[in-house]
């Protein structure tokens, strides 16, 4: 715990650090703090911080600048961020309001809103289709070789090959497809799978198979058509003084956008929270640099989460904005596609 004194000149630093990016000496903060203190007592109060590990003091200057964990008890307990409405943060004209289309592309204007008001990078998830089937059909190719095809509500169909531990004749086949249809169709895949785990042994045991194949085939179909995380604003890193001269941790950083996977993770994670979640400097254990942090919140379509957006910047960035940013974004592209 930090008395009165401690806590204002640690948000004082915080502040001033994040607006100039030059470590704080005490003579600045004496001034920039509103409180009369001998820099004697201001220099150990610096002192008990950096002891605490809120504050960390370079080795090329006399002034100090935050840790992690100093950036974290400021967002957790000295931060404000008001809500703003879309014609405040986009005053100035350089942002567009998001327009009803095609899901894929309110997700593209989002990251590019995202990267454009917080000059970052701005990463959004596509729309998490729900995992359930229309309709099936099983169709015969060859000995031991089966095309599945899997309608979902909104149309769209994926064709995956399996191959059987045994020949079927198409007639076998077209039993297990309406079996499947009479008795499925409507339901999730995790429904479907439970069900057959309950109800295998009053199967057939070539119906049970193909069953267990479909409901397979429809789990990966699902995956693949879901890990889609759209960036924008890469290259906005480039100009970030804090690590804009480390080729190293930058070649590290553009890896990470180009696989994607690791941002699936972590956006997955940010959406089963409510409201706007901040990570600072590696602390989601999925994005694993000191010198990031990730604003994110998720969106909603007829009020259920589908997907997650956030910005992706250096820890020294200007957090209530970043929040207000993600936050009215976040809106923005559930109302979109909730107008489709």
């Amino acid at each position: 715990m930090l008395d009165d004194r401690s806590r204002t000149l640690l948000k004082t630093l915080v502040e001033r650090y994040i607006a100039d990016g030059q470590p704080v000496g005490s003579r600045t903060l004496s001034k920039a703090s509103g409180l009369e203190l001998s820099p004697a007592t201001i220099r150990n109060v610096m002192s008990d911080l950096e002891e605490l590990g809120l504050i960390a003091s370079p080795h090329t200057s006399a002034g100090r600048v935050p840790t992690a964990r100093g950036y974290r008890l400021f967002v957790d307990t000295m931060l404000t961020a008001r809500p703003l409405e879309w014609g405040q943060l986009a005053a100035d004209g350089t942002a567009a309001p998001l327009q009803p289309d095609q899901p894929q592309r309110v997700i593209a204007q989002a990251a590019n809103l995202l990267s454009s008001l917080s000059s970052f990078v701005g990463v959004v998830t596509a729309p998490r289709k729900p995992s359930v089937f229309h309709h099936l059909e099983f169709l015969r190719l060859g000995e031991r070789r089966v095309l599945v095809i899997l309608v979902a509500p909104d149309g769209d169909v994926q064709n995956r090959v399996i191959f059987t531990p045994r020949d079927h004749s198409q007639t076998e086949l077209l039993e297990a497809s309406n079996h499947l249809n009479a008795h499925y169709a409507g339901q999730s895949i995790e429904a479907v799978r439970e069900r057959i785990k309950h109800e295998i042994d009053a199967l057939r045991t070539e119906i049970a198979g193909l069953m267990q194949a479909a409901v397979q085939v429809g789990t990966e179909a699902l995956a693949e058509t879901q890990e889609q995380v759209v960036v924008s604003g890469e290259r906005n890193l480039l100009g970030v003084q804090d690590f804009g001269q480390d080729l190293g941790s930058l070649r590290k950083m553009f890896s990470l956008f180009e696989q994607k996977t690791e941002l699936m993770r972590l956006l997955d994670t940010s959406s089963r929270a409510e409201g706007v979640r901040i990570f600072i400097g590696g602390e989601s254990r999925v994005v694993p640099f000191e010198e990031l942090s990730v604003v994110s919140a998720p969106y909603e379509v007829d009020g259920q989460v589908v997907g997650t957006l956030g910005v992706i910047g250096p820890t020294r960035m200007a957090y209530d904005r970043m929040i207000q940013i993600v936050d009215i974004t976040s809106r923005l592209v559930s109302n979109a596609l909730n107008q489709r």
